[in-house]
């Protein structure tokens, strides 16, 4: 455990993570309040896989790309990501803001017989360091100090490491979308969102450079009737995006 003593800058902000630590118990129902993540969840993995094959020159076909490789998942809640990269061969330890979100996920990895290391805190207060693979989904607007954050990311992450991190734009297609829309009719619980704290692809590339980090080029998670959520050009609603830390 690092030591709490430090002066590090807080990245948790104590009412984002009583908000969904109350959504704990119903994480893993797919119709359930987090039903948008299970849907966003394969889009987001596809991504995550095809970073992997292109970073590490993965097989596409092997089933345990990760294998001998540690990944750490911020901001985890239950487990929707952690598991997965779990089942790709990665020795995975899981951080959340939330106790009973950590609670929650220990209680699912241990049914589905996986072995995932949880932990819940601050990620710089946790000694975490010399990760392969670092991901944060939807997790950067929620925090209370950004740059801060995407540093203590970085400085978990080795040297060669990959980054991955997802995020809402900072538009008016997505304030409309996700915030007045799809909270107002119970597609995502209301109060997850605030969307001044959106953050747009070219401060996150500015807040990852800033980290030491070359950022690939983002790509946008969309929606249409035809396809659902999609990996897409249009960055206005949703992003994902890679980031490399240089060998030393």
């Amino acid at each position: 455990m690092g030591n709490a003593t430090t002066n590090r800058p807080a990245t948790i902000r104590s009412d984002e993570a009583e908000h969904f630590g109350r959504l704990a118990a119903d994480w893993w129902d797919p119709k359930g309040s987090s039903a948008m993540l299970h849907r966003l969840n394969p889009v987001r993995l596809g991504f995550v896989r095809s970073a992997i094959d292109r970073h590490w020159d993965a097989d596409a076909r092997s089933v345990r790309p990760l294998a001998g490789r540690r990944a750490l998942d911020v901001g985890c809640g239950a487990g929707l990501l952690c598991e997965p990269l779990a089942r790709l061969g990665a020795a995975v330890t899981g951080v959340d803001a939330a106790a009973e979100n950590v609670a929650a996920a220990q209680a699912h990895a241990q049914g589905g017989g996986l072995a995932i290391d949880y932990r819940h805190g601050e990620i710089g207060e946790l000694g975490l360091s010399g990760f392969d693979l670092v991901t944060a989904m939807e997790v950067i607007e929620h925090v209370a100090d950004k740059r801060a954050f995407v540093r203590e990311l970085a400085a978990a992450l080795d040297d060669g490491g990959l980054m991955v991190l997802s995020t809402p734009n900072r538009t008016a297609r997505s304030r409309l979308l996700m915030v007045e829309g799809a909270e107002r009719i119970g597609l995502i619980p209301r109060g997850t969102h605030h969307w001044d704290d959106f953050v747009t692809p070219d401060e996150l590339c500015d807040l990852l450079a800033d980290a030491g980090l070359e950022t690939g080029a983002p790509e946008g998670i969309a929606w249409s009737p035809s396809k659902g959520l999609h990996l897409s050009d249009d960055l206005a609603l949703n992003y994902i995006v890679s980031a490399t830390k240089k060998a030393a």
